[in-house]
């Protein structure tokens, strides 16, 4: 990978969010990149060759969606910090298998460990008030419901 192709692929990345008014992922998956590098250093190296070897070309080329092609690499490192599933919470807060992301849905890896919490991959422009309860609950842990604020950006 090139400075100039990580410049491209940015390009394209920031155009993407300034047509949709998407949220930009790139903070939250480098804080989920550190978590990954202390818990697992072989999937921290993985991580990192996906970016610099896949995302980062196919984004740049015009060969993937960039907001969809990031959400699939949010969704390899929650795999990596985390073996599990991932879910689409609707609007109606039904759970769906994961078929590709989706700007309308909330995106959740769910942990094979009983008692862990549930991973952020991918927020919907807005959530409505069954996909808040879901990220308190699952993601937070909380068992009230809070006020309509926004979860750290994805």
């Amino acid at each position: 990978m090139t400075d100039t192709l990580a410049a491209d692929a940015d390009r394209v990345l920031e155009a993407a969010l300034a047509e949709t008014g998407a949220r930009d992922p790139r903070e939250f998956y480098r804080e989920r990149l550190r978590e990954l590098k202390r818990a697992n250093a072989a999937g921290y190296e993985d991580a990192i060759e996906h970016y610099r070897e896949k995302l980062v070309p196919m984004v740049a080329s015009g060969e993937a969606e960039p907001l969809a092609a990031w959400t699939e690499y949010g969704r390899l490192l929650a795999e990596a910090l985390a073996p599990g599933r991932t879910v689409s919470i609707d609007a109606t807060g039904l759970a769906h298998a994961y078929e590709g992301p989706g700007r309308d849905r909330l995106i959740l890896h769910l942990p094979n460990q009983n008692g862990a919490r549930a991973l952020l991959v991918g927020l919907p422009d807005t959530l409505s008030p069954a996909q808040r309860a879901t990220f308190d609950v699952l993601v937070s842990g909380k068992q009230r419901p809070s006020a309509q604020t926004e979860p750290a950006q994805t």
